[in-house]
């Protein structure tokens, strides 16, 4: 299909604007068929897709404003093929799994116009386009914390918007920078994504660039001492809200980093490599043992969220094979495994209104099933082999160890912090007996609970066991782009560290 990425991307807003005509009453089934028939797409996607061709696939090509280069175009390759499916996939797991009843219309036409962005923002290959995406997706999240949000939700969804807008604003006068150099070099204008990784820049410039991009990209990740709008924004948020966040748009700011940070300047991103890694250790070990301060257990997990992106950064910048492929690997498996955590916490406050350990504590005698689902999310958010979060965080880590094993060895107390962290919940929560009367006669999970929960325990024990097809085009795109970093680095240390990254991957 010559238009399946416009489709993509189109066809939830084009279905959220018919969802104004539905009845109520069908709203619900109205919005997961539709999630249902994008995945589906998102699938054909994957199916058609080449792994051993490490370029861009299914382009399309329309101009806009063609005198100033502004593109219609759009594109996938490895690095971006798992996450558009990772979006389509979660969003309709999140509607499936959907309790709340107040203004159901309103809360599903907005989830699928932000599932429109998300996917816009991934396969955009202009830019302007990347960046009008990046940016409605500011919208409907909004007002999702801020309609159906918890008591401080108006408060947590202005802080949410001013943070990651601000951040916005910076990487927007990079934008306009980087085209101007372009301007300069070439003679053309252009906002094509490949012409500007093919652009050799100065080296002064490439500081100011990466430091632009990176305000935009670190706030929305977040990256300590950035990340203070995200634990309010998971507390106040809906469940719909939260897993959609934590699944799918923490994503954009380490895709980002993969997109535009290290192939448009690699000088840069080996000059900052070390602070940027201080920074990711912080935020693996601070953050952790925040997250083992905390009482609400919604709390602990959104905590817990920060700190595993803390290992994703430190893969990203290892610019190697390993510490690339299995940060985008880290990803996909921590969008699936907090995204099912932050459901489990939404059904237990469904039934008791209420997210503090305290309240509870015996929850496997009343609630087995709902116990059981639990325990293989913890331990996949933990990082047990065989599990989906194993792989992801071993590469990542595996990768860096390369650049330094001393803050790989700190960074990996992030699997012994989390299973402190992850245990202690489980246990004040689901062990002993039931203290609570109110405990005593909880409902377990119910058949659209486990519709929306099974599918994401199958993915994380077939992708731990056996994760190949997705590390393989992940790795050829990967490899590619390293290819092309050090055939335009300029400094000593960037030209001998993407070397040996190449020269590894050759080897193999």
């Amino acid at each position: 299909m010559d238009s399946l990425l416009t489709l993509l991307i189109f066809f939830p807003a084009v279905a959220g604007m018919l969802g104004f005509l539905i009845e109520k009453e069908g709203i619900r089934a109205y919005g997961i068929a539709v999630t249902a028939i994008e995945f589906v797409l998102s699938l054909f996607l994957w199916l058609s897709f080449d792994s051993t061709n490490p370029g861009y696939q299914f382009l399309e090509h329309a101009p806009i404003i063609s005198d100033f280069g502004i593109n219609y175009s759009l594109g996938v390759d490895g690095i971006s093929l798992f996450l558009v499916v990772l979006s389509t996939f979660m969003t309709m797991v999140a509607l499936i799994g959907l309790t709340i009843k107040e203004d159901l219309k309103n809360l599903i036409i907005s989830v699928l116009f932000l599932e429109m962005t998300m996917v816009g923002v991934f396969v955009s290959l202009d830019v302007i386009l990347f960046y009008i995406f990046w940016e409605l997706s500011l919208v409907p999240m909004l007002y999702i914390i801020g309609a159906w949000g918890a008591k401080l939700r108006i408060y947590a969804a202005v802080k949410f918007f001013l943070y990651t807008f601000a951040g916005s604003l910076f990487m927007l006068v990079g934008i306009l920078y980087f085209a101007y150099l372009h301007h300069q070099a070439t003679g053309q204008w252009s906002f094509s994504i490949a012409d500007w990784q093919a652009l050799k820049l100065p080296f002064e410039a490439q500081l100011w660039l990466f430091g632009a991009f990176f305000l935009g990209f670190a706030i929305k990740v977040p990256m300590f001492p950035f990340h203070t709008w995200l634990p309010y924004a998971h507390g106040q948020a809906p469940t719909i809200g939260s897993v959609i966040l934590a699944a799918v748009l923490l994503k954009m700011g380490t895709y980002g980093f993969v997109r535009f940070s290290l192939p448009m300047t690699p000088d840069a991103s080996v000059y900052f490599l070390v602070p940027i890694a201080i920074l990711s250790l912080i935020m693996v070990v601070y953050t952790a043992m925040i997250a083992y301060a905390q009482e609400d257990m919604k709390q602990v997990i959104a905590y817990s969220s920060i700190s595993h992106m803390g290992v994703i950064i430190l893969g990203t910048f290892a610019m190697n094979p390993e510490g690339i492929t299995g940060s985008i690997f880290l990803m996909i498996s921590h969008g699936i495994v907090s995204g099912a955590l932050f459901m489990l916490v939404g059904v237990i406050y469904d039934r008791r209104h209420t997210k503090m350990m305290s309240e509870f504590g015996g929850l496997a005698a009343p609630m087995p099933r709902f116990a059981t689902i639990y325990g293989i999310m913890l331990m996949a958010s933990v990082g047990l082999p065989l599990t989906i979060g194993f792989v992801g965080e071993f590469l990542a880590l595996l990768g860096f160890f390369k650049i330094s094993p001393i803050m790989t060895a700190i960074a990996g107390t992030t699997i012994i912090l989390g299973a402190v962290y992850m245990l202690s919940l489980y246990k004040k929560s689901f062990f002993g007996p039931v203290t609570n009367d109110k405990n005593r006669d909880l409902p377990d999970l119910t058949k659209q609970e486990l519709t929306a929960l099974v599918p994401l325990v199958i993915l994380v024990v077939v992708l731990g066991v056996y994760p190949k097809p997705v590390l393989d085009p992940i790795d050829t795109s990967v490899k590619h782009m390293l290819e092309n970093m050090e055939a335009k680095s300029q400094t000593d240390d960037a030209k001998e560290l993407l070397h040996k990254a190449t020269s590894i991957g050759e080897a193999k």
